[in-house]
């Protein structure tokens, strides 16, 4: 299985001087193709730095970012932009929809800011997987928080992304919804083939990955692969004893 995502010895540095954090430090690893992985660590790990540079969205001070092949490091703004726009998928804890925009609207909307065509049976495929079949002409104000995190899933997916990125996708949602959501997440990837990368700090959600990258000081400390909730949780709380 080939990595669609590979990190070689990045780190990523704010500030200068004596002020200065680092966030990720020499992190190396490979996110393999058609997988699910979920990152966890306590607060101030690197896990939210760790998704911005694997999705080109942060430059990293060293090291190098691969998407696909594609060297990142050295890219300007203006390449980055078109590259996440067609080739990444994002889904955040805040839903990020247009209220004033259908649901056909808002899960097309990558597509006209890349004035790109929209495949309709692709785009009738996604509506049917995430269950938005019948709401296509709703707003977001019309639509349950579950609702709304299925158009922004659709949304990440109508680009045909390499990978998609969830920074705590669940985060906003009730415990049934999140579950809802979370089994949406492995069908995509185990009914389309699809990479999703997701941040969060729920043992539950992590166990719904192939793979758990742990992260404490800027550093991956550990990896589970077939995690249980138990056993992330059980991971989690030693992490959070050995890193205060």
């Amino acid at each position: 299985m080939t990595d669609v995502v590979r990190l070689d010895a990045v780190s990523k540095v704010y500030g200068k001087g004596q002020g200065a954090v680092a966030a990720l430090r020499e992190v190396s690893v490979g996110i393999p193709r058609g997988s699910f992985t979920a990152v966890m660590g306590p607060s101030g790990s690197g896990k939210s730095t760790f998704l911005h540079c694997s999705a080109g969205l942060d430059v990293p001070s060293s090291g190098s970012v691969r998407l696909g092949g594609t060297e990142l490091a050295g890219m300007d703004e203006t390449r980055l932009t078109e590259l996440r726009r067609e080739r990444v998928g994002f889904v955040f804890q805040a839903f990020n929809l247009i209220p004033a925009l259908d649901v056909i609207e808002n899960v097309t909307l990558p597509l006209r800011l890349a004035k790109a065509p929209v495949d309709r049976e692709w785009l009738a495929e996604i509506l049917r997987r995430v269950g938005l079949e019948g709401r296509s002409g709703h707003r977001p104000a019309q639509l349950s928080g579950g609702q709304q995190q299925r158009v922004a899933i659709a949304r990440a997916l109508v680009t045909r992304p390499e990978v998609v990125f969830g920074d705590e996708p669940t985060g906003a949602l009730d415990t049934m919804t999140a579950r809802d959501v979370l089994r949406l997440l492995r069908e995509v990837v185990d009914g389309m083939g699809q990479t999703v990368v997701m941040v969060t700090h729920d043992p539950v959600a992590a166990s719904y990955a192939d793979q758990v990258l742990f992260l404490a000081d800027g550093r991956i400390v550990d990896a589970m692969t077939a995690p249980t909730a138990e056993k992330v949780a059980e991971r989690m709380t030693r992490l959070g004893a050995w890193t205060r």
